[in-house]
Formats: structure tokens, C-alpha cells, sequence
């Protein structure tokens, strides 16, 4: 067979198998060109929220095609865009007026650093210093590796990353420290933005801190006047347990990003919310202030008829009573597991649940990681740990006998690696 051409995300061919044929997908599952039904267990990366093929966001879909599938959003405008950026603004935490469309959670990213350093630009006070939390990801592109942890994601591009302030993460005893950590890094100087991953960092290695945290968080931003960005992009629309993961800690946010779960998952679509301070310090008769920043398809017609839709279903279907049972589900069968001595620091938010397999290699780089795929695909259950981190983010389609399925094969692995 002549191998394929394409260059596959976060994989190193030369290690790698061959790529497994995705034929279709419903509901929970995949299914490949021979025949297999494999449970994705990880919503495609994180993105897919009420299941694959939803009927009423596959509807939407079709509908807009036929009718208007793309132009330019620079002069003009639509009608799924106007009808989704007043729905986002009305579930999203208070106090966010503004909302501009981009097309991944890495440019959601960019955008909300554009837009701070922007406000403080025009509103005479050009202050520049960006915070993070450490062990955050926030996406691929020059600015969202920038804010993101350094390593090997991004190591082998150091010299085009720009310098940020790093908080210490608030692992468990040592929160105040953390929040002590970033009280200083703001009476140092001036600070522009804060960026933090809300209540779990994702890419990081699902890890976990309380919602008191981000509440101080937020309250250190409002006390010395910076902009808190709440990265949403994988948090965002239900993940844990909450519509925001903001919500856990009554904070609101000057700018929230969020991508993947926008359109239940089926579409390329993202968007960054803010205060109306933020759009009024870029509101000018001087053309100078405008806010440079645009993608080629920049509020995609058929991509905001598929958020709508999914919003549609948030308002129509009781999903929030499914995630109270995924919680429910993980509680159960993470008891299972806490006597299992390879499976340590067992921890869940809302559907999401982690765990660490004890290795003497541990990290991304972990060698157990891609033996461990390769494990769970002989068991039609796609998941993808982070290095010796095993997670499950399941749709919220779900069943009991799904994730009796993937938890076996979890315990299963604790005791063949």
C-alpha cells in the first residue's frame, strides 16, 4: 500500500502505527472501514459534547448550506452570526458584552491577548506583562505557546516565544502559595492580563485545583486592574459539570475563549468574549485603534448555524441532568479503582476523571504513553493518555455499559504495563 502523504497531528511517524480508518460516528461511537465500534472516550479530543452526529446539529448544518455557506464578515454580516453572539453573551458569565468570532481555541487565544494588550495600548497606560499559571496549554500558535508551558511543545520554537510571568501551580497545600505567589508578581509592576485554564489544566496533565482559588485569583485581578482571560476552550459548554467552570467559583471573567465544545463538537468554530471597556478602548474615529485581527473564515455561516443548534439542544434536552449522571458514573467507578497500586492521585470534575499510572518514567514523554493507546485500541476504546496520565472525557451520550467498558480497560492496563 503507497503510505499516506498526510502529516498527522502530535504524532511521530516513525514510531507510529497505521492510522486507524474512521468510516463514521454515532452517538459514543466510531466506527471504522472494517467494521469496528470503538467508544471514544475522549470526545474526539475533547470536542465533541453531545455525541457524534447529533440529528438536530447535522440538520442545521444542512440547512445553512443550502443557503449561505461563507462570506466575508469584514463589511458584512449574517444571520447565524447575529443570532449566536447575543445567545453566547446570555449563558456566559455576566458582564461580557462583545463577541469576536475566530476559528480554534489557539486563535481564541491570540485574540484575547490582542485584546488586552490593546486596551491598555489605548487607553494610555501600554502596560505589556502577561501572567500564567504554570503547567498551562493554550494552544499552538506564536501567542498561545507564548502563555503556555514551556517544553517540549514547544521548545523547539523558544526563539520566537515571547517572556511571561509564571504562578506556581496551587497543587493541593500549597494554594496559598500560589495565590500569595501572583499577589507579589502584581505589586512588582504593572501586569496586563492574567490567562488561566479555569478550575483543571487540560493539556497539563488534567490537573485539578479548587474553585476557592480561582475565586482569589480573580479577586487579586480586580484589585490591581488585570484583565483575567479565562481560557474555556476545553472547559467550556458542560465539561465540568457546569455550563462555564467559571461558575464553580462565582467569577467573571474581562475576556472568556471558547472553541471545541461551541458547536457540540462538529464544526471548526471559536470565540472571544469581553467587558465593553475592552471594545470602547478599540471604538475610535482614529482607524489607527482598529482591532487588526481576522481568519479567512471568521464567523463561518454553517459553523454558527451548528452553534446555534447546539445551544438549541442545551435549552431543549436535559443535558445538565446528564452530566450530574456521568459525575455519578466516574464517582462509582473510581472507587473501584483506588485499591489498584499502579493508579495514583484518582481525582474527577464534573465528567471529566484522571488518574496517574505509576511509572519510573513519568511526563508527556512517558514511553508507557503510546503502549498504552495501542492497548486501548485492542479494546475498541479510544483513549489517548497524557504521557503516564490516563483520562476519560466522554460525551454526554454516554451509557453505564460504556464506561464499565472503558474502566475495565483501565483496570486492566494498571496491571499489563
Amino acid at each position: 500500500m503507497t503510505p499516506s502523504p498526510i502529516w498527522h497531528p502530535f504524532t511521530q511517524h516513525a514510531l507510529a502505527g497505521p492510522m486507524t480508518p474512521v468510516a463514521s460516528a454515532r452517538g459514543a461511537y466510531l466506527e471504522t472501514a472494517d467494521g469496528r465500534r470503538i467508544i471514544d472516550a475522549i470526545s474526539s479530543w475533547w470536542v465533541v459534547t453531545h455525541g457524534h452526529c447529533q440529528p438536530h446539529i447535522v440538520e442545521a448544518i444542512r440547512a445553512q448550506a443550502g443557503k449561505l455557506d461563507q462570506v466575508i464578515f469584514a463589511g458584512h454580516t449574517h444571520g447565524p452570526a447575529e443570532a449566536l453572539a447575543p445567545r453566547l453573551l446570555a449563558v456566559a458569565p455576566p458582564g461580557l458584552a462583545h463577541v469576536f468570532f475566530s476559528d480554534s481555541g489557539s486563535t481564541s487565544v491570540e485574540v484575547a491577548l490582542k485584546m488586552a494588550l490593546g486596551y491598555w495600548r489605548h487607553s494610555g497606560e501600554p502596560r505589556q506583562r502577561i501572567a500564567v499559571l504554570q503547567h498551562g496549554y493554550h494552544g499552538d500558535t506564536i501567542g498561545a505557546m507564548s502563555v503556555g508551558e514551556r517544553g517540549v511543545f514547544n521548545a523547539g520554537y523558544e526563539p520566537l516565544l515571547f517572556e511571561v510571568a509564571r504562578v506556581p501551580f496551587p497543587a493541593p497545600g500549597l494554594e496559598q502559595a500560589a495565590i500569595d505567589a501572583l499577589e507579589r508578581l502584581f505589586k512588582e509592576q504593572p501586569t496586563a492580563a492574567f490567562v488561566v485554564e479555569p478550575l483543571i489544566l487540560g493539556a497539563g496533565g488534567m490537573l485539578m485545583y479548587p474553585a476557592h482559588v480561582l475565586a482569589e485569583f480573580a479577586r487579586l485581578c480586580r484589585q490591581h486592574c488585570v484583565l483575567l482571560i479565562a481560557d474555556e476552550v476545553m472547559t467550556g459548554f458542560g465539561r465540568t459539570g457546569r455550563l462555564f467552570a467559571c461558575e464553580h467559583a462565582g467569577v467573571a471573567p474581562d475576556i472568556i475563549c471558547l472553541a471545541k465544545g461551541i458547536t457540540g463538537g462538529v464544526l471548526p468554530l471559536a470565540a472571544t468574549l469581553c467587558r465593553p471597556e475592552i471594545f470602547a478602548a478599540h471604538y475610535s474615529r482614529d482607524r489607527s485603534r482598529t482591532f487588526f485581527h481576522s481568519s479567512s473564515y471568521t464567523a463561518n455561516p454553517i459553523a454558527c448555524a451548528a452553534a446555534c443548534a447546539n445551544l438549541d439542544v442545551w435549552e431543549r434536552e436535559p443535558v445538565r441532568e446528564r452530566l450530574v449522571a456521568i459525575e455519578q458514573m466516574h464517582t462509582s467507578r473510581l472507587a473501584r479503582l483506588e485499591n489498584m497500586p499502579r493508579l495514583r492521585n484518582l481525582r474527577q470534575l464534573g465528567t471529566i476523571a484522571a488518574m496517574d499510572l505509576d511509572v519510573a518514567d513519568a511526563g508527556y514523554l512517558a514511553d508507557v504513553a503510546p503502549r498504552l493507546y495501542a492497548f486501548f485500541q485492542s479494546r475498541d476504546v479510544l483513549l489517548r493518555s497524557l504521557g503516564n496520565t490516563i483520562y476519560v472525557l466522554p460525551p454526554y451520550c454516554v451509557t453505564e455499559a460504556n464506561l464499565d467498558v472503558i474502566y475495565a480497560a483501565i483496570a486492566e492496563a494498571a496491571t499489563a504495563f
